[in-house]
């Protein structure tokens, strides 16, 4: 049990950075939706959301996968971690001085051919920000291989603390101020939030100073082009699965039969995706504390077991929240601003793609421990395939509803090829069953649910009533499924420790 306490105390820790750090950036939903209201403003935060999207695809080829190719080679014996780290981050920074200059060069003709003429410093803030967070990932990524993650945390919280304290200047207060008569009133745009976004990025450099006293002059080239074999094919993983993720909004500018709904569309899908905040946000402290969990543990006897039971684990907890989050859907949606609740019927669509894409990851650790990232890359690539392939059937006729089941398809696909590539490489003893189970308990209870709002009719505060009882009895029916399990744990967890001053008496 020890290993699961250790796994679970790291991804509470990352968790500080990455579920708090993400929720308090996720608060700005509520502003975004409150101060971008009518269909102009819906149109405006489209705009930021379409951004972001192409911005996921910049993230990914200004770090093309040294982040993965670092943790696995500075734990290889024979290899040094500080020559690692200091061939890594020499890599990224060189690199994302070319890159950042590219886009400069190319901002302009970028945004008039995006639909966008006259904002190609859109593009160059994001250069700048790109830049910044790619030469800070390897310095995170030391700090998450040794251990300090509180460091890490509040290194996380400065940068989401700085982009939180800009959106409110330049959102909240600055307006407020110039209705009171003691200034000028900004232009309400996402400019602003891009700017902060760009604060937010370089904020964190200078205290990477210790981190970057390692970096010696020049770059390995052995070791380098070691690092590069192993993740160059993470970087068409990593665009593949940015397409999985973000292409759809992007599509939806391109492909909807009346381009001016676009950034409209765009807008309501990018505010409800929000709602699958907690999900999301659980999957991703989640994916911080375990790569380095699952490395660690590669070379233990126990260790399939291991990750066996860490994605029967994960599924439970993916499945409460998505109950959770559906049965109270009422208080959930109060997130985003009324401008946006057309888009709510697509939040279980989203919810149970986001449950399989965890899944995904899960799943993932095969083709990382058996150095096979090509097969990992090709299962990104049948999933983007699967993507760009439904969007082009689905947004001409569902809009942005057949982006969210694209969405969906996409990740279950990839967790169902994943599976079958990982039991023949390397085969994990996956309770396929019993995870099976828990999908079918969650979605059974959300359908009961949905079955009695929609033929009793009964009010809002009623059906709040019927959905606690209804959460309480799924708990109930899974703590009955899993109640040998949770005796055995709380049997370890209050098992008096032997004194060790008694050994051998």
């Amino acid at each position: 049990m020890s290993v699961f306490k250790k796994l679970a105390s790291q991804t509470a820790v990352y968790g500080l950075s990455s579920i708090l750090g993400r929720f308090l950036n996720y608060l700005l939903v509520p502003i975004y939706t409150r101060v971008f209201i009518g269909t102009e403003g819906v149109a405006e935060y489209g705009v930021s959301t379409y951004f972001y999207s192409i911005a996921a695809f910049g993230g990914v080829l200004f770090t093309y996968g040294m982040e993965t190719a670092f943790f696995r080679f500075s734990q290889k014996e024979g290899e040094t971690p500080e020559k690692v780290f200091s061939t890594a981050t020499w890599s990224l920074t060189l690199s994302s001085i070319v890159l950042s200059l590219l886009i400069f060069l190319c901002a302009d003709s970028w945004a008039t051919s995006a639909g966008y003429e006259g904002k190609g410093a859109y593009f160059n803030f994001f250069a700048i920000i790109f830049a910044a967070d790619a030469i800070s990932t390897i310095p995170f990524t030391w700090l998450r291989q040794k251990n300090e993650a509180l460091r890490f945390a509040m290194l996380r919280l400065l940068s989401i603390g700085v982009n939180i304290g800009l959106n409110l200047l330049f959102y909240i207060i600055f307006p407020y101020l110039a209705a009171k008569g003691l200034g000028q009133p900004l232009d309400l745009t996402v400019r602003w939030m891009f700017i902060a976004n760009v604060a937010s990025s370089l904020v964190v450099l200078p205290f990477f100073r210790k981190e970057f006293d390692m970096l010696r002059l020049g770059i390995d080239k052995a070791l380098w082009q070691r690092l590069f074999m192993y993740a160059y094919p993470l970087i068409f993983m990593g665009l593949a699965g940015m397409i999985n993720e973000t292409l759809s909004r992007i599509l939806l500018k391109k492909l909807l039969p009346d381009p001016s709904t676009a950034d409209y569309q765009i807008g309501i899908f990018g505010a409800v995706y929000k709602l699958s905040i907690i999900m999301t946000l659980f999957i991703q402290a989640f994916r911080f504390a375990a790569e380095p969990f699952f490395f660690a543990q590669a070379e233990g006897e126990e260790s399939k077991s291991i990750y066996a039971r860490v994605m029967q684990y994960f599924m439970i907890i993916c499945c409460v929240i998505f109950v959770g989050v559906l049965l109270f859907l009422d208080i959930v949606k109060g997130f985003i601003g009324e401008s946006y609740h057309s888009g709510l019927k697509v939040v279980p669509i989203l919810l149970l793609a986001n449950l399989f894409l965890g899944a995904y990851y899960n799943l993932s650790i095969w083709y990382k421990l058996t150095d096979k990232t090509r097969l990992g890359a090709l299962v990104s690539v049948v999933g983007a395939l699967i993507t760009i392939l439904l969007n082009y059937l689905w947004i001409p006729i569902y809009g942005y509803e057949g982006a969210a089941w694209s969405t969906l398809v996409c990740y279950l696909s990839m967790a169902m090829i994943s599976f079958y590539l990982g039991q023949h490489y390397y085969p994990v003893p996956y309770k396929t069953k019993r995870i099976l189970s828990y999908l079918a308990l969650a979605l059974a209870t959300y359908f009961i649910s949905e079955l009695i709002r929609d033929n009793m009719g009964y009010s809002i505060f009623q059906m709040l009533a019927i959905n606690t009882l209804l959460f309480f009895g799924f708990l109930f029916v899974l703590f009955k499924m899993e109640e040998t399990e949770v005796q055995m744990f709380l049997s370890k967890l209050t098992k008096p420790k032997e004194d060790k001053n008694t050994e051998g008496v």
